[in-house]
């Protein structure tokens, strides 16, 4: 099992998860020492890990990182692709660099990954990929448009995938997690001048890191993590108008709120270089703040009477 972006939230949440299950992991991130810490825990599991610090945008990496694994394990059952970073600003806050490498992360992350795991996957005869998309990938929100822009691709670089691998032994799954109680958010870049959120309800990094496990045991392509985020996608698909504006209006009062000291790359372009958590602290005050929203949304619609 390969697990990138393993340092924390989602990646290490799913790299405990197949610890449990005694499994040979193979866990990446930019952070050496992060991923040390991860890989301490795994081994208390049961799991025998190898520890790869590698950026998955860097594609000669991911081809380093699947030949480690198949030379350390003799082969490679399942590659998660998982690392991604966020940024928040207008595209016109944005600047050019940083929305060039959310690209190169979430995008050019998965696709190096496929392309350096699909020749062990063809020697071996099988394989699974499983690749981490979004809500994002099949609904959009103004103010994180290279997020929502490297999911959608996501989406369709694995649909694309998936059928030209159809017959081969190989199975690509992809599952879009929405609201995730994870640190992503404070790490993530930010050029709005305000301090960021998730938009509740928030679910939790495990809940995610059980769809992937058992992703290549399904035949299914797609699965949702956040029923009530699902929901939306309705709304997105049969009434686009009502959604754009819902959207604009849940991001600039429930994800923004006060006021950030200064603007931030976060850690777009490096590391941290501490292990971070699996939770971000935010399944505690998801509650609160989606009954807020509701009651505020509420109030304004009376008050525009």
């Amino acid at each position: 099992m390969v697990v990138t972006g393993a340092s924390s939230g989602i990646g290490r949440a799913t790299a405990r998860r197949f610890a449990r299950q005694g499994a040979q992991l193979v866990i990446c991130a930019r952070s050496d020492a992060a991923l040390q810490t991860v890989a301490k825990e795994c081994r208390d599991l049961g799991g025998q890990v190898l520890v790869v610090p590698a950026d998955v945008s860097d594609e000669s990496a991911m081809v380093g990182l699947a030949d480690a694994a198949v030379a350390a394990f003799g082969r490679i059952d399942v590659w998660v692709g998982n690392a991604g970073v966020f940024a928040y600003g207008t595209f016109e806050q944005l600047p050019s660099d940083v929305f060039r490498q959310v690209i190169e992360t979430n995008l050019m992350g998965q696709i190096h990954g496929a392309r350096a795991v699909l020749p062990h996957f063809r020697r071996q005869g099988a394989g699974s990929l499983v690749l981490v998309g979004s809500l994002y990938s099949r609904a959009s929100s103004p103010t994180i448009s290279p997020y929502v822009t490297s999911k959608y691709a996501t989406l369709g670089f694995a649909e694309s995938l998936r059928q030209e691998l159809r017959g081969s032994g190989i199975r690509v799954h992809l599952v879009l997690p929405a609201s995730i109680d994870t640190p992503i958010y404070q790490h993530a870049a930010n050029f709005t001048g305000r301090l960021v959120r998730p938009l509740p309800p928030v679910s939790s990094a495990g809940r995610v890191a059980r769809a992937i496990a058992r992703a290549p045991g399904r035949r299914r392509f797609v699965t949702f993590v956040g029923r009530t985020q699902k929901a939306a996608l309705l709304v997105h698909d049969f009434a686009p108008g009502l959604h754009g504006s819902a959207a604009r209006w849940l991001m600039k009062h429930v994800e923004l709120h006060g006021r950030a000291p200064s603007a931030s790359t976060g850690n777009v372009f490096e590391s941290t270089g501490s292990a971070g958590q699996v939770s971000g602290g935010w399944r505690a005050i998801g509650l609160r703040l989606l009954l807020a929203a509701a009651g505020a949304a509420v109030l304004l619609r009376r008050l525009s009477r």
